[in-house]
């Protein structure tokens, strides 16, 4: 059964260590890795605000964030890796989902996006339809149809959520969660991003979540100036942003997270490379 994933092609040709870790660690709580990185974004600032002014776009940090990370996992597919029922999985298309707060209230309600971002998509388009579904899920009053269903779920009495998550488990083990389950789900996405520089928070550590399938978490901290000694030996105040990473390190080695960071940093210190395709590669020397 658990050659037939919806979401994704099971692996075969694992090596003998990696085989047996999900034995090890079977949880995916139990193998969190999780580093912090600064990134220089004082290039990608200037170059987003000439064409917001000029062209009238609307583009944000969090935007070119959200690009260049479908892009480093379209050029590095072990990102793209999950692991349920101890087996290991390619994941058929690139995911991303994040939160949104509907009003910037205590008591405001939250609403999960989910987004499946194309071979020709770019900054721009990824741009347009983050928006576009913001907007939609803000001048909705009840949500979207994730939403609607966890309400649904959450109404039901103790006993019966506890059965229900249950035959989940056992579906989820064999490969067999139904669509209408998963579809829109965050925690079945290729990576979750919290964007708590929208809040004017830092970016803490978050773990990942044994439910589900995804295997990346991401956070990201505030926008500010920071002196930074630069390559000639002079300081410069620059633009930068903290991000924190939580991965399931059964999915690759430090090897491969190392310079798959490399690409999104270079896309982020190079924003002259954000409306190309995700597909093309970019001139990172790895």
């Amino acid at each position: 059964m658990r050659n037939k994933r919806r979401d994704g092609v099971r692996i075969k040709d694992v090596d003998g260590f990696h085989s047996i870790v999900p034995y090890i660690m079977p949880k995916r709580t139990e193998a969190e890795v999780s580093m912090t990185e600064q990134f220089d974004v004082t290039d990608l600032v200037a170059w987003m605000a000439e064409r917001n002014k000029n062209e009238g776009t609307q583009l944000k940090i969090f935007h070119a964030i959200c690009t260049a990370v479908a892009r480093t996992i379209y050029h590095r597919p072990k990102l793209n890796i999950f692991i349920s029922g101890r087996t290991y999985y390619q994941r058929k298309d690139i995911t991303l989902s994040f939160v949104v707060k509907r009003q910037f209230d205590d008591e405001a309600e939250e609403s999960l996006m989910f987004l499946k971002v194309e071979p020709d998509m770019n900054l721009d388009s990824i741009s347009k339809m983050i928006i576009g579904d913001v907007d939609k899920v803000r001048k909705s009053s009840d949500g979207n149809d994730l939403d609607k269903l966890m309400k649904l779920v959450g109404s039901m009495p103790r006993f019966v959520l506890e059965g229900f998550f249950g035959v989940l488990k056992v579906l989820e083990y064999h490969g067999m969660m139904p669509a209408a389950l998963t579809a829109d789900d965050p925690n079945y996405s290729t990576v979750l991003l919290a964007n708590l520089g929208s809040i004017k928070a830092g970016a803490p550590y978050h773990h990942l979540s044994n439910y589900g399938t995804c295997s990346i978490m991401i956070t990201i901290g505030t926008l500010h100036k920071e002196m930074k000694q630069m390559y000639d030996g002079t300081w410069q105040e620059r633009d930068v942003i903290d991000m924190t990473l939580t991965l399931d390190e059964r999915i690759a080695d430090g090897f491969y997270f190392a310079k798959s960071l490399r690409i999104a940093k270079y896309m982020l210190e190079h924003p002259d490379v954000m409306n190309e395709p995700i597909s093309k590669p970019v001139p990172v020397e790895l």
